[in-house]
């Protein structure tokens, strides 16, 4: 929310206010607050254009300008008067809408990356011709796998920001629990990275960081967290699981949309999510089998990560496929769940490299049996070293960009409701010094 957002919206507030409380003041600046008020609008639209938070805002706006002109005509008492009171109430009836409209930012501030490095990004849509897409109709289709790099780029490369997120211009109805409306504004988010920047040359070749979402989450919903981490010294390759993920643009230029395929007899979708998991653990294992082939990353990036020294990390489901991928393919050094429940085999598999959990404050997220008992035996299965972090005041959504999508008023009253006043900028502050942490010696990390 800019300031001239703010100023606008909170100086349409007082005028309604006081047209309700106070009437003869209101009549008296209404001459001068007025023009104000519609050029500060005129001003707001050119320079930053309509968002649909203004709506109720405008509406209000018009109530209270109709009924200082009233007030300014009508006695106060008798059947007149009566008709004033009800307008009063009409108005001041307004002021709940505009307000909550503004709980939501029109354009969600990211926090810039903590790390020593600039942050490039390149996003990649591949196909992977072995493998049908299950969740179409066409035996034709092929499983594509989106890949956002994110990495250490020169402090003094120049370039276009990058975008937040896939298909601004044409989102579906929905996006995750959020309709697409609500995102109108996003393609003004910085994302504080510049797109095909150079690679910073500090090092001949970085580490590679493989990074699963949540279950439904596009991999836009991370980037306050990944950009950190690429800041911090490696390349984060975020991955996007089409036809899961609430949205993403394949190779060809589709939207993908969720398509999932619930299964008859699985009340908890324990089997259904086991089969995710599967389609996951593939989609970060044909990533890796790409980072071996020449020229598939382009100019910029191949030949520039160290493939020999490769994580995965993930957040709630991705969390799960990240440990899933490191028990099914021996080029992975090690994984780090992030919050995640284990589904199928994965609780009895045994981990044979370094295995870390980050997990949210208990008392906050009360994490289920599932994901208490099975992340338990995974450890305990495990040969290698693990380890385990709980952050305090901190919930399931907090290592996302979600809390940001609220005001900052919204954000506190939300976080006394459902915890995580920790905030979401120092909890994955907290998370990115865990993992760096944990990944510099596997990946060779000075």
């Amino acid at each position: 929310m800019s300031i001239l957002d703010m100023v606008l919206a909170l100086a349409t507030l007082a005028f309604a206010v006081t047209a309700i409380a106070v009437p003869h003041r209101a009549r008296r600046i209404a001459p001068v607050a007025v023009p104000v008020l519609v050029a500060a609008g005129v001003a707001q639209y050119l320079v930053e254009g309509f968002y649909w938070q203004f709506a109720p805002t405008y509406l209000l706006f018009g109530a209270a300008v109709g009924l200082v002109v009233r007030q300014s005509k009508r006695r106060a008492d008798g059947p007149r008067g009566r008709w004033l009171t009800v307008a009063r109430c009409g108005v001041g009836f307004l002021l709940l809408p505009a307000v909550l409209a503004w709980s939501l930012a029109p354009v969600p501030e990211l926090p810039r990356p903590s790390g020593p490095y600039a942050v490039g990004t390149e996003i990649f849509r591949w196909v992977d011709r072995d493998r049908p897409e299950s969740a179409t109709d066409s035996v034709e289709d092929r499983r594509n796998v989106v890949v956002q790099a994110w990495y250490p780029a020169d402090a003094a490369a120049k370039g276009s920001s990058s975008a937040y997120l896939d298909g601004l211009d044409r989102l579906p109805e929905q996006v995750a629990l959020l309709p697409g409306f609500l995102m109108r504004g996003y393609h003004r988010i910085a994302t504080h990275a510049q797109l095909d920047a150079p690679v910073s040359t500090d090092r001949p070749r970085w580490p590679v960081v493989l990074f699963s979402p949540g279950y439904g989450a596009p991999r836009a919903f991370y980037t306050g967290l990944i950009t950190d981490l690429a800041s911090r010294g490696f390349v984060v390759l975020a991955v996007d699981h089409p036809y899961e993920v609430a949205v993403t643009e394949l190779a060809d230029g589709t939207l993908a949309t969720p398509r999932p395929h619930f299964l008859d007899n699985d009340p908890d979708q324990s089997r259904y999510m086991s089969g995710q998991l599967d389609v996951r653990a593939a989609d970060l294992r044909f990533v890796v089998d790409q980072l071996s082939r020449p020229d598939t990353l382009g100019p910029r990036l191949s030949d520039r990560l160290d493939t020999g020294h490769i994580a995965a990390v993930g957040h709630s489901f991705g969390g799960a496929a990240a440990a899933a991928a490191l028990a099914g393919d021996s080029r992975l050094l090690a994984a780090a769940n992030i919050d995640g429940t284990l589904y199928g085999t994965l609780p009895r598999q045994t981990l044979r490299r370094p295995f870390l959990l980050v997990q949210s404050d208990y008392a906050e997220t009360e994490h289920s049996a599932q994901f208490v008992e099975g992340n338990g035996s995974l450890i305990a299965r495990s040969t290698a070293p693990t380890f385990r972090h709980e952050i305090s005041a901190a919930n399931h959504y907090s290592f996302t960009d979600a809390p940001r999508f609220l005001a900052g008023p919204a954000r506190f009253l939300v976080a006394q409701l459902i915890g995580g006043s920790r905030g979401p900028q120092e909890t994955q502050r907290v998370t990115n010094d865990l993992l760096t942490a944990f990944l510099r010696e596997p990946l060779g990390v000075p």
